[in-house]
């Protein structure tokens, strides 16, 4: 799978560009930097760690400087020679001691075969600083299905991420005693058309199966994980998926947090709605849509979305708010004033969506006004 094309030269004759999926025997979606000759066709692999790779090539095209992690590795950035890849010498390797002298547990990589019985998908599980395999953790997923990305963080990070994808706030929720995961499944980006396609006018698809099914597979692999007490949550597609996930799998998905969800196509904007459902199919958006579904409500849902929100329009929640009102069902609703789409890291929604996990999961009271600025979260 090609990502990104990197550079063109047109005095050495070579493209550079990121792909993925190419080596056998690693995780398909570590990105590396490749170049290919465009007269021979030649093929050079440029960064061989099993690692994701991010690289800034020279003005001239001579050298580049690549830096590399995985999840639970910490980053190291070298300057290569671009016509071998071979290293020149190192820049910087990151420190992993100082947080395992905090107890830190690094997150671990995870393969799964989806529904179909063939099919290999991948994730990450997020334990506990704590953790004890003696005790029962509750389990909460962090989603957000695509269609055209990914979720599964690939790379090492601190702090940073997506609004709520991203390793750093998977690890923080997973430090209040639960077993955090994030999973791409069928119908998502980076893989085979095959694999994607799943989701084209069918964007649930079999998602659902695979990650349940894959859920249940890791529970089997680690006893620790309880699955009668499963949450979820997500940001905009995410809380899309999240309200899907608790609507169509209730006895599954029992908790749900969902932020700036689309939950009407009809709402929705042109390009996540048409590129992958199809265009001008109204019944068919209605069929999918989790308005019409509010009704199969059962367990505690929280939905969330900000005011200004010039991405997935507000009216979106408001619409199934609605639903849910005429369904006669209990939820939660929280609307942030003068906040756009980006409100998924919003320190006072984190808070919330916490403290949500916390009181329906963990079956206790969350600190009561609890400020993440005091913790250094701005």
């Amino acid at each position: 799978m090609v990502r990104e094309v990197v550079g063109i030269f047109e005095k050495t004759r070579r493209v550079y560009f990121y792909a993925s999926g190419r080596e056998p025997g690693r995780d398909p979606y570590l990105k590396h930097l490749y170049s290919v000759d465009l007269d021979s066709g030649e093929i050079r692999l440029l960064t061989p760690e099993v690692a994701e790779h991010e690289v800034f090539v020279s003005p001239a095209g001579k050298y580049f400087v690549d830096s590399y992690s995985t999840v639970n590795q910490a980053g190291t950035s070298v300057v290569r020679d671009s016509g071998d890849g071979r290293v020149l010498f190192e820049l910087e390797r990151g420190d992993l001691r100082p947080l395992e002298k905090l107890g830190w547990t690094p997150p671990e990589p995870f393969e799964v075969t989806a529904a179909d019985g063939r099919t290999k998908l991948y994730g990450v599980l997020f334990r506990p600083s704590n953790f004890n395999p003696n005790r029962k953790y509750p389990v909460i997923e962090s989603v957000y299905t695509g269609p055209s990305g990914i979720a599964t963080p690939k790379a090492f990070h601190i702090r940073g991420g997506s609004s709520t994808t991203g390793a750093p706030l998977s690890q923080a929720t997973a430090e209040l005693a639960f077993i955090v995961v994030t999973l791409d499944a069928r119908g998502t980006g980076f893989r085979s058309r095959e694999f994607q396609e799943t989701s084209y006018k069918n964007p649930w698809g079999e998602r659902w199966q695979d990650h349940i099914g894959a859920l249940r597979q890791l529970a089997r692999r680690y006893p620790y994980m309880d699955l009668d007490r499963v949450g979820i949550f997500g940001h905009s597609r995410g809380g899309t998926d999240v309200v899907n996930a608790m609507l169509l799998h209730p006895d599954f998905y029992k908790v749900g947090v969902a932020s700036a969800g689309g939950h009407d196509l009809e709402t929705g904007m042109a390009l996540p709605s048409e590129q992958w459902t199809g265009f001008a199919l109204r019944d068919h958006y209605r069929k999918e849509s989790n308005v019409a579904l509010a009704a199969r409500l059962q367990g505690k849902l929280l939905l969330a979305h900000g005011e200004l929100d010039p991405n997935v329009h507000p009216s979106s929640t408001l619409r199934l708010v609605q639903a849910l009102i005429e369904a006669n069902k209990d939820f939660d609703l929280l609307i942030l004033p003068n906040q756009m789409h980006s409100l998924g890291s919003h320190r006072y929604l984190i808070r919330r969506r916490w403290d949500f996990f916390v009181r329906h999961l963990l079956d206790r009271d969350p600190p009561k006004g609890f400020d993440l600025r005091s913790q250094g979260q701005e």
